[in-house]
């Protein structure tokens, strides 16, 4: 009974931080309906992407039918409702309101789908009166279930986006075009392919529900207890043990996990009492457990469902983007275990005792089944298939294995709720999709994208030329100052940007929004969506809106701010990472600037200069550090990151005395 109470408290505690899981209770019998509706939303992608064959355009309306009117039945108005109240205005704990906010939502999503293509071509530039009336309020019905299922942020942006559509005569400098109308505006937005059925829709209906579906039923099979007991194996003996533990389970769970709040709550549910037990403070165990969580979003093969949005965009295979995301996502752990291993030294941690730790011959026997979904997945994924297609093999195969495994077999039933909590997972960040639609359309109304990209461009000259007289940053060009502090700009407003947003939704609006400031500065397209999605992330240990740390806070009983402000320096490596592959893109594997020679040395600076980051940072090496050692192996650490070798060779002469007089005072 304890242990169910405690799992209890785990998953209130993910519902505090995650606005994408505050569904309101429901009544008994709508209860039925609702889970039936949300089992048939699984069956229609799975049967649609595996072997339908429908139009893309009602593909996508079916997908925002589903998601919009859903929303409205599982997600109440104003807060969630903890009990069933009774009222003449409700049905079974649902206001009588979203219930015709729900139906509006479904006849608006699947009217212009439903029209025949010859009429809905003639429609495109020239909307009826019932076209405009039907868009109005599927973009209306959007922002609020946008504002229910993920909080006001995106839905705010997606206001002022549309404002700044309709009065760009009003709008200053640069940024003033010469706006529309609102039917212009919904013509755009609702009868193009461009809005709320653009790529964002696309992407969600076709690859990432079904990538979510195959995480939910990994996860019954046996998967992610595979992972953790496998990690304990791997790092549970070592100095500070649980906190590598956490690293790696949090990895492992990152190639089958898009949300690092779960991650954390999953995996920290483990090892953040088990940091604490061997004598890690609690602060610093839930902020390890954050920051690893976060790494999940870029592990290959899911990177938060970003992977399936670049595919779209950049139009190159699903592995060829894995190949660029392994490397990055390497380094970021590395940072992360370096920093915990320093720690653990310098505070004298313990591992886990063999009592503490799990049976190899045991978790091989019972879970090493379960391990087959994933294997089978990555394979279709390397050879080539395309994504929803190795996605419904391993929906295959897990479902299959389920019913096979000698114990903790999945049953009917379990199957059932699989399905349901699957299409549950995804409503919020389908909504988040639709509304995203919304922007990327403005975007491409307007030209706002390049309008931002010439000011923020401007903006970096500006201050290029005030630091240009400063000795000694006098050394470096106008044009490498430039693109230094157009990066740095870019990199706080995707951080700005990506407090309070699901990532994935935070990923396409940088992508229409940020790329192409970093487009003009010559940047590789790959190279500039991984720099804006890499900084998105950031935002979930970034303070003060660090809302995977404030969860792995509450588990660890500690500050939420300080946990937040640790997690951001324990994750200091993902922030350099992508200024390295910004000046070196070889370290993304499949650029066109690609070279074996650049890679190896770009690799071994940053994991010097890495290591030396996290050095400087906690304060140890092979003793305790004077504050003047931190400072210099904190400057020496940069011109290891810088890639070449003329800058890890004045990295040296900063980083050898300290070495040196490091290893003396030890011995």
């Amino acid at each position: 009974m304890k242990n169910s109470k405690k799992k209890i408290d785990f998953e209130e505690l993910e519902k505090k931080y995650d606005p994408q899981l505050s569904f309101r209770i429901l009544g008994p019998k709508i209860n039925v309906v609702i889970i039936t509706l949300l089992v048939s939303m699984s069956a229609y992608h799975f049967w649609a992407s595996g072997f339908g064959l429908v139009r893309e355009v009602l593909h996508r309306g079916i997908h925002i039918s589903f998601v919009i009117g859903l929303v409205f039945l599982l997600f109440d108005w104003k807060k969630k409702k903890n009990q069933i109240e009774k009222n003449y205005f409700s049905f079974q704990n649902i206001d009588l309101i979203d219930y015709i906010f729900a139906f509006l939502a479904v006849s608006s999503a699947l009217y212009l789908p439903l029209l025949p293509p010859e009429i809905l071509a003639q429609r495109v530039g020239n909307p009826e009166k019932i076209d405009v009336f039907m868009g109005s309020i599927l973009i209306i019905l959007t922002l609020e279930a946008a504002r229910r299922s993920i909080g006001p942020t995106l839905p705010l942006i997606s206001i002022i986006f549309i404002l700044f559509a309709i009065f760009g005569p009003y709008a200053p400098g640069a940024l003033k075009h010469g706006g529309t109308s609102w039917l212009g505006f919904v013509n755009h937005i609702y009868i193009t392919n461009q809005g709320v059925y653009g790529i964002a829709v696309g992407v969600m209906a076709q690859y990432v529900f079904l990538f979510i579906l195959f995480g939910v039923l990994a996860t019954r099979v046996g998967l992610g207890k595979l992972f953790i007991d496998l990690s304990m194996l791997i790092a549970g003996k070592f100095s500070g043990g649980p906190a590598k533990v956490a690293i790696f389970s949090s990895a492992f769970m990152g190639t089958i996990s898009g949300s690092s709040i779960a991650n954390t709550v999953t995996t920290g549910s483990l090892t953040i009492p088990a940091m604490k037990k061997v004598g890690y403070p609690s602060h610093f165990s839930g902020a390890v457990e954050a920051a690893s969580s976060t790494g999940g979003q870029i592990t290959p093969p899911i990177l938060g469902a970003a992977a399936f949005i670049m595919v779209e965009y950049l139009e190159v295979p699903l592995r060829d983007i894995l190949a660029a995301a392994l490397i990055p996502a390497l380094l970021h752990y590395f940072g992360i275990f370096i920093m915990v291993h320093l720690e653990a030294k310098k505070l004298g941690l313990r591992g886990l005792t063999q009592e503490e730790m799990p049976n190899l011959a045991s978790v091989i026997k019972d879970n090493w089944l379960s391990l087959l979904p994933l294997i089978i997945l990555v394979y279709f994924i390397l050879s080539g298939r395309t994504p929803d297609f190795a996605a419904i093999y391993g929906i295959i195969s897990c479902v299959t294995i389920g019913f096979i495994k000698p114990s903790d077999r999945l049953s009917l039933k379990d199957l059932w709720n699989c399905l349901a909590s699957g299409a549950k997972n995804t409503l919020a960040v389908g909504a988040a999709a639709i509304c995203v639609g919304i922007i990327v359309g403005v975007v491409t109304l307007t030209g706002v994208g390049f309008r931002l990209g010439f000011v923020v461009i401007q903006t970096a000259g500006d201050i290029s030329n005030f630091f240009s007289n400063i000795w000694p940053i006098s050394f470096f060009s106008f044009e490498d100052l430039r693109l230094f502090f157009s990066l740095v700009l870019i990199a706080i407003s995707c951080i700005i940007m990506g407090a309070g947003i699901p990532t994935t939704a935070t990923y396409i609006i940088l992508v229409a929004v940020a790329a192409p400031a970093l487009a003009q500065l010559g940047i590789e397209p790959l190279v500039a969506h991984f720099f804006v999605f890499y900084y998105g992330v950031l935002a979930d240990i970034t303070p003060p809106v660090a809302l995977a740390a404030y969860a792995a806070s509450g588990i660890a009983k500690s500050n939420p701010f300080k946990t937040g402000n640790t997690a951001f320096r324990l994750g200091i490596a993902k922030a350099l990472v992508p200024f390295v592959f910004v000046y070196s893109p070889s370290l993304l594997l499949i650029t066109g600037e690609f070279q074996i020679n650049q890679l190896m040395i770009t690799l071994i600076g940053t994991l010097i200069g890495i290591a030396l980051i996290g050095i400087a940072f906690t304060g140890y090496w092979f003793r305790p550090l004077m504050k003047y050692e931190q400072i210099l192996i904190g400057i020496g650490s940069l011109f290891f990151v810088a890639p070449g070798t003329e800058s890890m060779i004045i990295g040296l002469v900063f980083i050898l005395p300290m070495f040196f007089l490091q290893f003396y005072k030890k011995n």
